[in-house]
């Protein structure tokens, strides 16, 4: 009797993986779009694919739906219909790069939009980011999210696998399947497919899910008659079926627990996660993390007024942040025009958040001199603040031109000549002020314990030296260090036998002396550049505040802050999330002696990213602490941590970077990757556990309002 060998099953979803901007700009893009989608929304009307899965974000069809509102009805039939799905993010960002709250918005606003077209299944779909937090589980979870479906940074795994409790789809071969678009005879198509098919069965049980998409590409007209011909030529093996992911779940649901992972996904050994990312484009890193800062300050004080005005303004704010999070946005990865527009989104967001600040302060009569708490921790330490007044005992800092906020927010009232005036920076001190507290801000007292030289500033709990050329922070010695990079917009590209070039210190110089607070200039001298740094310390403060600001004339190099600890680092606890997880180093472990030489690799890194900033344990044998504002990323190598200060290179993708032997994208030249001109830089260093982490962000990012 002959038997029919067993097929396996293949279900197949059609896709398309949209990034809003990359490698070209937005609206170019969105034009495409209207011709994707347009074809995608005929071929579901007419049943010619069963239905079509729209990349598990929101942005793009509002970005359709703003150009072709006419379409709108339709697109709710097929939503409703279960024929095209939706949602449940914004659009898809970068998880490294992102805090909770940008990241649960981003749900919020997601699935806002979704259900309201009327979608109800949902995936946590994070096809094409680079690499996994494992806190995002927890997110999704809380909005009501069951499983998820991943790609780069998975290791050797099953297709089916547990991630941290959550049913996980890992897309063996990755979303990129553009085998039936291609300009090849049916033969070798199904050949192709047959290859990619046997590995995706490797890792498969009694089903596999093939996608059927790319980056912004449409639907062949004629989709249904090639997996019919394919069909048949691949009879004796496999057999593909039209269907969605949520179908491929449902026939699978008893495969996940076989495999458990409980950790994040940053594995490189199967696929690209594009690390340099982190640290490329820092101007654009350091604009994120204050407008998040802002956004989060103005809904708070939103909350606590408990005014219900500002709700769609700052659903509007939030969107151009997620807008501007977009993976190859915040990352770095994208024309010049694309970040020359994330900026002008910034700038935006911090005029929406300021001015919402600026109204309720007004509206609320929190005239000048006073301070609300706005954080959940009480608070003590040095403020700044502004005022049209010329006030004594305070310490003045600043001068500079403009009118006065109560003037500009006053609605009766517009600003003449006349009220173009001096306004003032003092500082102030406040002590144990509560969470919702509100109190006069009082000068400071003379108390102090700060104490400082040409070559150093100290107060009772931290002290910076500059001795012989050597800058001493508490015995540890921290430094410049500037290496040549070969690298793009996705991976720094190191030179072999590259170590770095040590800058020199130049000078040193007292900035500012006062009874609240001190400041200390220092010059170090690169072969093109002089790099100003000033420090600056408060009275009783735990933290040095550290401020670069410099004139880059140097291209492809990366410049670090360089810290050197007693012991080989082993292990650094950093903020992802808003939580601080650990991740283990080998610190023995050198790029320059493990570039790859075969084709489709990617060079294992000792870099990380990070949000916030850092923490070095004592229990392994070094303490040290750096909170950060717009500094994404660290590196570990021996006993020495490096935290980027910038990075030049000039190219989205360089076919010849020593770190990646194939593209990750196209070969566009990009001339301000290479931060020529003014650049900054800010973090804070101190040293301590956990609670003083919690401690330095409380006074770094304090949620006050004056």
């Amino acid at each position: 009797m002959y038997y029919e060998p067993m097929r396996k099953q293949v279900i197949a979803y059609l896709h398309t993986h949209w990034d809003r901007e990359w490698y070209r700009e937005f609206e170019i893009f969105r034009l495409r779009l209207l011709r994707v989608f347009d074809n995608v929304l005929d071929m579901l009307s007419k049943n010619k694919i069963p239905c079509f899965y729209f990349d598990g974000q929101v942005s793009a069809l509002e970005d359709y739906l703003e150009m072709r509102p006419e379409n709108e009805e339709l697109v709710l039939g097929l939503i409703r219909h279960k024929k095209l799905f939706i949602g449940p993010f914004y659009c898809l960002a970068d998880e490294f790069l992102t805090d909770k709250t940008c990241f649960s918005k981003n749900l919020e606003i997601g699935l806002k939009q979704a259900e309201k077209f009327g979608c109800k299944d949902f995936i946590g779909y994070l096809a094409d980011t680079f690499g996994h937090s494992r806190n995002v589980v927890d997110i999704l979870r809380d909005f009501g999210i069951d499983k998820c479906m991943v790609w780069r940074g998975v290791g050797d795994f099953p297709s089916e696998f547990s991630w941290c409790g959550m049913d996980t789809v890992n897309l063996v071969r990755g979303y990129f399947q553009d085998t039936f678009s291609l300009n090849l005879p049916i033969e070798k198509k199904a050949e192709i497919l047959k290859k990619n098919l046997d590995l995706i069965a490797e890792k498969s049980k009694n089903c596999i899910l093939l996608p059927i998409g790319a980056d912004h590409l449409g639907v062949e007209s004629d989709i249904d008659v090639q997996i019919e011909t394919v069909n048949e030529l691949l009879k004796d093996d496999y057999h593909i079926k039209l269907g969605s992911p949520f179908d491929y779940f449902k026939r699978v649901e008893n495969n996940f627990k076989d495999f458990t992972w409980d950790d994040e996904l940053r594995d490189n050994s199967k696929t690209f996660i594009l690390q340099g990312c982190y640290s490329s484009r820092l101007d654009l890193k350091r604009e994120n993390i204050e407008c998040t800062y802002l956004l989060d300050l103005a809904s708070r004080f939103v909350k606590q007024q408990k005014e219900i005005g500002y709700t769609g303004v700052l659903e509007y704010a939030y969107k151009l942040l997620l807008q501007n999070q977009a993976h190859d946005s915040i990352c770095g990865c994208s024309t010049d025009d694309v970040h020359s527009e994330n900026l002008i989104r910034y700038k935006k967001i911090k005029q929406i958040a300021n001015t919402i600040i600026d109204e309720l302060k007004f509206k609320n009569h929190f005239e000048e001199k006073k301070i609300l708490n706005l954080s959940e921790k009480p608070f003590s330490g040095i403020v700044e603040f502004e005022t049209t007044a010329k006030l004594e005992g305070y310490d003045k800092i600043a001068c500079r031109k403009g009118f006065d906020k109560y003037l500009l927010t006053d609605t009766q009232r517009i600003p003449v000549t006349e009220d173009y005036t001096n306004i003032y920076t003092y500082l102030a001190e406040v002590k144990d002020l509560e969470p919702g507290e509100v109190e006069y801000l009082m000068p400071v007292v003379s108390n102090t314990d700060l104490k400082i030289t040409e070559t150093s500033i100290e107060n009772s709990n931290i002290c910076l030296k500059v001795i012989d050329g050597n800058l001493l922070i508490n015995g540890i010695r921290m430094s410049l260090v500037d290496f040549v990079d070969y690298g793009d917009s996705y991976n720094s590209g190191p030179k072999a036998d590259d170590y770095g070039v040590e800058l020199k210190v130049l000078r040193t110089r007292i900035a500012l002396n006062t009874s609240s607070r001190v400041s200390l200039k220092i010059d170090f001298e690169g072969a093109w550049d002089v790099i100003p740094l000033t420090v600056s310390l408060d009275k009783h403060a735990c933290c040095l505040q550290f401020k670069f600001d410099w004139i880059n004339t140097q291209k492809n190099h990366l410049l670090t802050a360089a810290f050197e600890l007693e012991r080989p680092i082993r292990e650094v606890f950093s903020e992802d999330m808003n939580l601080l997880i650990k991740r283990n180093f080998d610190p023995d472990y050198d790029i320059r002696k493990n570039l790859p030489q075969t084709r489709g690799l990617e060079a294992k890194t000792n870099t990380a990213p990070m949000q916030r900033g850092l923490l070095i344990d004592e229990d392994s044998g070094n303490n040290l602490g750096i909170v950060t504002k717009g500094i994404t990323q660290y590196e570990v190598f021996k006993n020495k941590l490096y935290i980027p200060l910038l990075r030049a290179s000039g190219v989205i993708s360089n076919p010849e970077n020593p770190a990646r032997t194939t593209p990750a994208g196209p070969p566009i030249e990009v001339e301000t990757l290479q931060q020529i001109g003014r650049n900054r830089a800010e973090f804070h260093v101190f040293f301590g556990n956990h609670n003083a982490f919690d401690d330095v962000l409380n006074q770094v990012y304090n949620y006050i309002v004056i």
